[in-house]
């Protein structure tokens, strides 16, 4: 990708050129797929907006699990590091737990691990929780009937008591400390979850996101081309 800055006068244009490593095959597919999506809408522009595009990616990503025969998914939210810039606008985008700036997202995997979705890029200082509401995970999940299990980030997102959708662990606080069967449902919860961490270590590979340099909007059209050839490059 190439990515041109319009110029001011009596100066010359910034170029910077994004180069991903794909194998052959990777590269045919994914013509093919665009060839094809190219022709059935009839147009090489999208008109909806990146938010918009997230949910319908959902509610299909979704669907096609539940079809399937699948019960569960992994949900996730992490950090996509950015350098630093100057000036106040720059401050939401650090992120105390992390302790660095960058963009916050969530993902979904299934069982083994596949990536299945990914949300917008948000500033990094965006809770977990607050980006599950404003996607509105919950109700993308109850509607095709699908669990998730979760870290504990997302404590207090789901608190249906008699059919919850978010599974987390327990915390311990300083007057409770956990009983022997809560750790054992944390250890469980902790070797289900695992391979959600495979699916963020395949796409963060990819060198292009070690010196981002962008704003989220651009960035989740990255990270969601990222995650299509991430797909198509660990399942090849």
């Amino acid at each position: 990708m190439t990515r041109t800055y319009e110029r001011a006068e009596d100066s010359c244009p910034l170029v910077y050129q994004y180069r991903l490593p794909l194998s052959t095959s990777t590269v045919n597919h994914l013509a093919d797929l665009l060839r094809r999506h190219l022709k059935a809408i009839r147009s090489r522009w999208r008109a909806l907006p990146p938010g918009r595009i997230a949910v319908i990616v959902l509610d299909r990503a979704l669907k096609k699990i539940a079809r399937r025969g699948g019960e569960v998914v992994l949900i996730d939210g992490t950090l996509i590091r950015t350098q630093r810039r100057t000036g106040r606008a720059d401050r939401r985008n650090y992120s105390g737990k992390y302790r660095s700036h960058g963009l916050h997202f969530l993902a979904l995997t299934d069982e083994r691990g596949r990536l299945i979705w990914v949300s917008a890029a948000r500033p990094g200082s965006t809770h977990d929780n607050t980006a599950a509401r404003h996607d509105h995970i919950l109700a993308h999940l109850r509607a095709p009937g699908l669990g998730a299990l979760a870290d504990l980030g997302f404590r207090g997102l789901d608190n249906d008591i008699r059919d919850p959708v978010i599974v987390t662990g327990y915390a311990a606080t300083r007057t409770h400390k956990l009983t022997p069967g809560q750790k054992e449902a944390n250890r469980v919860l902790a070797v289900g979850r695992a391979p959600v961490e495979h699916g963020f270590a395949h796409l963060k590979n990819w060198r292009i996101l070690t010196k981002l340099r962008t704003d989220p909007a651009r960035a989740t059209h990255l990270l969601r081309a990222l995650l299509v050839l991430t797909n198509l490059e660990v399942n090849r």
